[in-house]
């Protein structure tokens, strides 16, 4: 008999596999990935075999970052992490596999004593629900079992006020969300939901660096009907392009692929699966206000477009707002414009409304509004000792 979509119990076969290869390593989960050997040296051998990811979000941390790891497993990629932050830093790793936070957790004396410092944290959940702790969870429903309708009840509106009175992962507190090929082990349907918890649990000005393995195809219903296909990071692939657009989505500006794996991974009835990494950020959102700033993009294309609809006209003053101008003149787009302040700054409570939906090019006069008029001419010896300036 044919398994439907609807009897495909896919967190079942996510759990029980990845309770297996908690146990005993499993190969064929692995994408093959080259990590920092400086960073293996800490951690023990038992967390590195156990470990079946597709891609290195960890080189993209920065020292102090405040990091989340989402399906952190043996805590592999958390321990590289809390490396690369450094003891400024905090990694929190957040896993639904008991086995998988059991291996975790039975090393984190030992890694910090290597390394100087603890500052990794285990916890219980799933990464498309940051907001429920598990384990809280779990000490409720052991006090209060929900062997009826009525307790079943209860205890849906125990793990909703848990979700608040006590949120997983607080919102607006990390610098960086990183997962290693987990996102796919995810229910189709609660794939909105996920995105959108990584981007409540970043900082203003945070990013999501997400290694995934993708498909350059639609994978077909069939397909993601086989439960060890679905466990195994094949038939929960997100087709390539829809990868970036589930991030767009969520509300997430400048996504970008920093990492593309050339020869596919696997193949199957003819599709390709391969690693995929993307590094997206939050802060976009909020009012738009005129202080006469402006940006020149510097090529080499003529224009862009991004994923606001915002213009940039290469060699242009383009007029932006304050908001805008800080997102250009930042990570990631910082290397590719030149930032035009104006002459006099614009007090922030005498800012006028700014339209963003107009790709306006910003007059001179505008930038230099309030600086002197007084003539300048270069000197005989503007060019030192290089000679004449023409």
């Amino acid at each position: 008999m044919s398994t439907t979509r609807e009897q495909l119990n896919v967190d079942g076969a996510v759990r029980d596999r990845y309770s297996s290869a908690a146990q005993v390593a499993e190969a064929s989960l692995c994408c093959p990935v080259s990590y920092d050997a400086q960073y293996l040296e800490a951690i023990p051998s038992e967390i590195v075999e156990r470990d079946y990811g597709c891609g290195d979000p960890s080189q993209y941390l920065q020292s102090g970052d405040r990091v989340l790891d989402l399906g952190s497993g043996g805590g592999k990629i958390c321990y590289i992490a809390a490396q690369v932050v450094g003891p400024d830093g905090y990694v929190v790793g957040v896993d639904i596999n008991d086995d998988m936070l059991t291996l975790a957790r039975k090393y984190q004396k030992e890694v910090a004593e290597r390394i100087g410092y603890r500052n990794t944290d285990f916890r219980k959940g799933r990464i498309q629900d940051l907001q429920l702790n598990m384990e809280l969870f779990e000490q409720h429903l052991r006090q209060h079992p929900a062997d009826s309708a009525r307790s079943w009840l209860a205890a849906d509106e125990a793990a909703a006020t848990l979700s608040k009175s006590a949120p997983l992962v607080e919102s607006d507190s990390m610098d960086a969300v990183v997962s290693n090929c987990v996102l796919n082990l995810v229910r189709t349907e609660d794939r909105r939901q996920l995105f959108s918890e990584v981007y409540r649990v970043l900082k203003r000005g945070g990013r999501a660096i997400i290694s995934d393995i993708v498909s350059d195809e639609d994978v077909p219903e069939d397909l993601q009907n086989d439960p060890d296909l679905w466990s195994g990071c094949i038939s929960g692939a997100f087709r390539e392009d829809r990868f970036l657009e589930a991030f767009e989505e969520a509300g997430f500006y400048g996504c970008e692929i920093v990492k593309r794996q050339e020869d596919a991974w696997a193949v199957v009835n003819g599709i390709e699966f391969r690693s995929l990494t993307v590094r997206a950020w939050k802060g976009k959102d909020g009012p738009c206000q005129d202080r006469h700033q402006a940006v020149i993009y510097s090529g080499p294309w003529k224009t862009v477009v991004d994923d606001d609809g915002h213009c940039l006209h290469r060699g242009k003053r383009m007029a932006v707002c304050e908001k805008t101008f800080g997102i250009y003149t930042s990570e990631p787009y910082g290397t590719q414009v030149t930032a035009v302040h104006p002459a006099q700054q614009v007090p922030l409570d005498q800012a006028a409304d700014f339209d963003c939906r107009r790709a306006t090019i910003r007059s001179p006069q505008e930038t230099k509004q309030g600086k002197g008029t007084l003539d300048i001419l270069p000197g005989d010896d503007c060019c030192g000792d290089v000679g004449n300036c023409c």
